[in-house]
C-alpha cells in the first residue's frame, strides 16, 4: 500500500523533529520532573564519594522554606536567609524600569538619520554579546576601591577641584553593593536586544500616522505620546514580562564572579542561593524546593501581569 504524498511529508516531518524532541525530553523535560520529585524528600548528596541520601519528608522542604515558627513570643521564619535573598532579587529589579527607559531612548536615537549610526549601533550592543565572565572581570577592576578606574576618577575630579573625593568601597560595602551591581547591569542592557525590539517596533510605525499628527499641529512630545507609545505598547509588554521573567533567574554569575554573594550576603539572589544549596552545601532537596517556588513565583507573577497589563496594549 503506498502512502499518500502527504502522510510522506508528515513522517519526514517528524523524523527531522524526532531529534529535537528528545533532547526536550531527556535535557528538559526528565529534570523538571526529578527535581519536583526530589523537593519532597531530605536529599543530600556527599562530597566524596559522592552519593545521594534520601529520605521522603513530604511538604517538609516547603514548610521550612516559607513557614514561621514562634520563638521568644515573636513568629520567625524558618529559612530568614530566604527571605533576605528575595529581598535581594527584588532590590535588583528595581533597575528593569530604567533599564527599558535607556533602551527607548537608544532605540528613538537608533531610528534617527544621523551619520554613523550602524557604527554607535554595533558599538552599544558589544555588551549584549560580550563573554560573560570576562565582562564581571573588568567591571570588578572598575569597582576596584585602590585601583578601579571609578574611583582613580573621582579622586582626579577632587585633584582638579582641589579637594580631596575619594570613592566608595563599590562591592565591598553592603550599601553600595547592590547599587553596583545594578549599574553595571544598566551599561549592560540598554543597548542590547531590547533597543534592538524598540527600533524594530519603531521602524514598523506607519509615516502616515506622524504626518496626520503633523496636520492636527501635534509637537514632537504629542506625537511620540499619541502615536508612537501606542504603537509599540507590544513591544513594551514583551520587554518587561521578559526582564521580569530573567529578573528572577538572574544574578548567579555576578555573585559567584565579583562578590561570591557578599557583603554579609548582600548580593545573594535567590538563583545563587540554589547554586549554593545543591552544589556547595549538598542540599539537593532543598535547592530543588527552592526552585520549584522560584517557577512558582515567576508563573503567578506572569499570569497576574499578562491578566492586567495586557489591557493597557494597543494592536
Amino acid at each position: 500500500m503506498k502512502l499518500k504524498a502527504k502522510h510522506k511529508e508528515a513522517i519526514v516531518a517528524y523524523i527531522f523533529l524526532l531529534p529535537n524532541f528528545l533532547g526536550f525530553l531527556i535535557f528538559t523535560s526528565l529534570p523538571v520532573f526529578i527535581s519536583l520529585g526530589l523537593s519532597f524528600f531530605d536529599a543530600k548528596l556527599a562530597p566524596w564519594p559522592a552519593t545521594l541520601s534520601t529520605e521522603f519528608i513530604g511538604f517538609g522542604n516547603f514548610v521550612k522554606l516559607l513557614g514561621f515558627h514562634l520563638k521568644d513570643g515573636m513568629w520567625v521564619a524558618n529559612d530568614p536567609k530566604f527571605w533576605k535573598f528575595t529581598g535581594n532579587t527584588l532590590f535588583l529589579m528595581v533597575a528593569i524600569p530604567f533599564q527599558m527607559f535607556g533602551s527607548l531612548v537608544l532605540a528613538l536615537l537608533y531610528n534617527q538619520k544621523l551619520r554613523g549610526v550602524a557604527a554607535y549601533r554595533t558599538l552599544y550592543f558589544l555588551p549584549a554579546i560580550s563573554q560573560g565572565v570576562g565582562t564581571l572581570l573588568l567591571w570588578q577592576w572598575v569597582y576596584n576601591p585602590n585601583f578601579g578606574l571609578l574611583n582613580s576618577m573621582i579622586a582626579k575630579i577632587g585633584d582638579i577641584l582641589n579637594i580631596t573625593l575619594q570613592g566608595p568601597n563599590w562591592l565591598g560595602s553592603e550599601a553600595w553593593a547592590k547599587p553596583s551591581l545594578m549599574i553595571m547591569g544598566l551599561w549592560a542592557v540598554i543597548g542590547g536586544h531590547n533597543a534592538i525590539l524598540y527600533l524594530a517596533a519603531l521602524q514598523n510605525i506607519p509615516k502616515d500616522f506622524y504626518d496626520a499628527a503633523s496636520v492636527d499641529g501635534a509637537n514632537a512630545w504629542q506625537k511620540f505620546w499619541s502615536v508612537t507609545w501606542p504603537m509599540i505598547s507590544p513591544t513594551t509588554f514583551f520587554i518587561t514580562i521578559m526582564s521580569v521573567i530573567f529578573g528572577f533567574q538572574s544574578g548567579f554569575m555576578q555573585a559567584y564572579i565579583m562578590t561570591r554573594g557578599g557583603p554579609n550576603q548582600a548580593t545573594t539572589t535567590l538563583e545563587y542561593y540554589i547554586f549554593k544549596n545543591f552544589y556547595e552545601w549538598g542540599h539537593v532537596g532543598y535547592a530543588a524546593t527552592v526552585a520549584w517556588f522560584l517557577f512558582i513565583i515567576i508563573f503567578i507573577v506572569t499570569l497576574i501581569y499578562w491578566r492586567f497589563g495586557g489591557k493597557l496594549v494597543h494592536y
